[in-house]
C-alpha cells in the first residue's frame, strides 16, 4: 500500500500475483482480495497482468469507482512503464516512437493476443529508449495510449523486441533468461475522485 484515503487506494503489486481472482480454488489469492480484507469497500477499476509488477489503483465505494472508471475511459489516467527488451530497437535515445497495430484475442491459443489488421481493435503504444541494459538488451519507457490486454507485450514482440522473461510472447529461451517478466508500472497520474485534483505516484523498477 503506497497511499490510502477516503476515495482511492494506490498499490504496488508484486510480480507473480493476480490482480483479481481467477478461475479455480487455487487462483483465489490475489491483490484485490487481500486489500478488501482491510478495506471492505475497495473496488477494482483496472488490472495488471499477473507477471507484471507496479502501480495499481482501487476505488473506495461505488461513486469513486464510477469516477475512476470514467477517467480511464476518457484517457485521463496516464500510465508509464519500464521494460527490458531483447535487442536494440531502432530509435534515437530520448525520442518517443509509436507502435500502432490492432490487437485481437488469439482464440485457439487463449489467453494470448495477436496483431490482426482485419479484426483487431486499435492499439497504440508510445516508447522511448532509456539506455542499454547489458547482454544485448535495452531498457525502455512505455506509455500505453490505449489499454488492451497484453498490449505492451504484444506490441514489443511484434516489432521484434520481446520483453525479457516473457514466457507467453518471448522465444523458447524466455523462461530461462530471467526469473520474472521485466515489465513494471512505474508511474500513474489521475484526477482524484474526491477532489478532482491531478495527483501522481511513482514506483521505481525493481530490475
Amino acid at each position: 500500500m503506497l497511499h490510502a484515503d477516503a476515495d482511492v487506494l494506490v498499490l504496488d503489486k508484486p510480480a507473480g500475483m493476480l490482480s483479481v481472482p481467477g478461475r479455480g480454488e487455487d487462483k483465489q489469492d490475489c491483490l484485490s482480495t487481500r486489500v478488501q480484507r482491510d478495506y471492505p469497500d475497495a473496488r477494482v477499476v483496472h488490472r495488471l497482468d499477473m507477471a507484471t509488477s507496479g502501480l495499481m489503483l482501487m476505488a473506495r465505494g461505488a461513486q469513486a469507482q464510477s469516477l475512476l472508471s470514467r477517467a480511464f475511459a476518457e484517457r485521463q489516467v496516464h500510465k508509464r512503464y519500464q521494460a527490458v527488451v531483447h535487442g536494440q530497437p531502432d530509435a534515437a535515445p530520448g525520442g518517443w516512437n509509436t507502435i500502432d497495430m490492432p490487437i485481437v484475442v488469439d482464440w485457439p491459443n487463449r489467453p494470448r493476443r495477436m496483431i490482426c489488421e482485419r479484426t483487431g481493435k486499435p492499439s497504440l503504444t508510445r516508447w522511448q529508449v532509456l539506455g542499454p541494459a547489458g547482454q544485448g538488451r535495452t531498457r525502455l519507457a512505455l506509455e500505453p495510449v490505449t489499454g488492451r490486454s497484453h498490449q505492451l507485450r504484444v506490441h514489443l514482440r511484434a516489432i521484434g523486441h520481446p520483453i525479457v522473461g516473457d514466457a507467453l510472447y518471448g522465444d523458447a529461451s524466455a523462461p530461462a533468461d530471467a526469473d520474472r517478466l521485466m515489465l513494471h508500472a512505474t508511474q500513474i497520474g489521475f484526477p482524484h475522485p474526491g477532489s478532482g485534483q491531478a495527483i501522481q505516484f511513482a514506483s521505481p523498477a525493481p530490475f
